[in-house]
């Protein structure tokens, strides 16, 4: 086999290596079957949040072995291939074969990501928060830049992508919105996506084309079912109504149906304005409520489990984490990680894999273990 062709086999099974170690294989089987058991179980469902529980933790694992499975197959396949195209000098079949290994790797590799995405929360759905930094217009159009970029990733992966909430600048742009992210492991892949995105760029508000720089910050948080018990006392929250605002028609200023609610104990505020009557934004506007006390939860043990102090800087909020510049050059640049790339307008149209694959990995480096759910 050429050398090439050598060096990425051995380069797969590397990987795969390691996929074997994260799920620990040799006990992978017979915990999938346990859970096969408990699952057909029908006195399961008598208490359904440990039903819940089961199903998700089948669902990953049974989906983790049968893409090792499947790989394991698929590098069988690929190397006859290519020793086959060899033998018979045939370099068309060779270069398919090449090819076939690429992609293998390139699959094999995003499962090892995969592998990451082991905590309770990592298969939840996720709320997303883009909030516009100080500095008017400039924060604002680069806020609505951050929202499209994280819509265009999510729909790339086929979630179901909702805009729930949105406050729009006075003259371009947006001050805030919330995105409601549905999908396998949505909150895993964006959960490290929170903290202030800064731009560099020759503002196109600013009539001496002067460079401008901006920050917008991000914060994301899963969307939490009813069975996951967080305490809201009565006494810690002030619930006032006013009318919404932005797009709706007729029925928008007219009735104060949106509700803004404060959470003393934490700071936590969240306005609610997607329903058409105070009764449903109130109950929107408390699920969100939980979801981000369930967040912060989730931050408090990430934090207690951290080894270094250095990893903690990827958890809070109010972090710097990425770099964007369009000018006098292009390249947007991971603060944590050091990944970057010249290719802005593929970053600025969803491409962010590569931040987020990093983010992760390191996290797990730093020392981040799993989190239970809170019951």
């Amino acid at each position: 086999m050429r050398a090439e062709h050598t060096a990425l086999v051995s380069e797969i099974k590397e990987s795969m290596a390691l996929l074997r170690r994260s799920l620990d294989w040799d006990t992978a089987d017979m915990r999938l079957g346990d859970l096969n058991r408990q699952a057909e179980d029908p006195s399961l469902w008598n208490d359904p949040a440990r039903a819940q529980k089961v199903m998700r933790q089948r669902q990953s694992l049974e989906s983790a072995v049968n893409g090792y499975k499947k790989i394991e197959q698929e590098l069988d396949d690929v190397v006859t291939l290519v020793e086959l195209g060899e033998a018979e000098d045939d370099s068309a079949t060779v270069e398919e074969g090449g090819a076939g290994l690429k992609n293998l790797l390139a699959k094999v590799k995003r499962l090892e990501v995969e592998a990451l995405l082991s905590g309770e929360a990592d298969t939840l759905d996720t709320y997303l928060e883009v909030h516009a930094g100080a500095g008017g217009t400039e924060s604002q159009d680069w806020a609505q830049m951050l929202l499209r970029m994280y819509m265009r990733w999510a729909e790339g992966r086929g979630y179901k992508v909702t805009l729930i909430d949105e406050s729009p600048g006075e003259e371009a742009g947006i001050k805030s919105a919330t995105l409601e992210i549905k999908g396998e492991n949505a909150y895993g892949w964006l959960k490290t996506e929170s903290g202030v995105h800064r731009l560099v760029r020759i503002s196109p508000f600013d009539s001496n084309a002067r460079r401008h720089t901006s920050f917008s910050s991000v914060w994301v948080y899963p969307i939490v079912d009813d069975n996951i018990e967080i305490e809201i006392r009565p006494d810690d929250i002030d619930v006032s109504f006013t009318r919404s605002s932005g797009a709706g028609g007729q029925h928008v200023n007219r009735t104060e149906s949106a509700v803004r609610i404060v959470h003393k104990p934490s700071g936590i505020v969240i306005f609610s304005q997607e329903g058409r009557s105070q009764h449903q934004n109130r109950d929107a506007g408390m699920k969100r409520l939980k979801a981000r006390l369930y967040e912060l939860e989730l931050q408090k043990r990430e934090q207690k489990a951290q080894a270094e102090a250095a990893s903690k800087t990827d958890i809070g909020w109010g972090h710097q984490i990425r770099s964007y510049v369009f000018q006098p050059y292009q390249m947007v640049k991971d603060l944590r990680t050091g990944v970057q790339t010249s290719d802005v307008s593929a970053v600025m149209d969803g491409d962010i894999d590569p931040f987020i694959e990093a983010a992760l990995a390191q996290r797990v480096k730093g020392g981040a273990v799993d989190v239970e759910d809170i019951e």
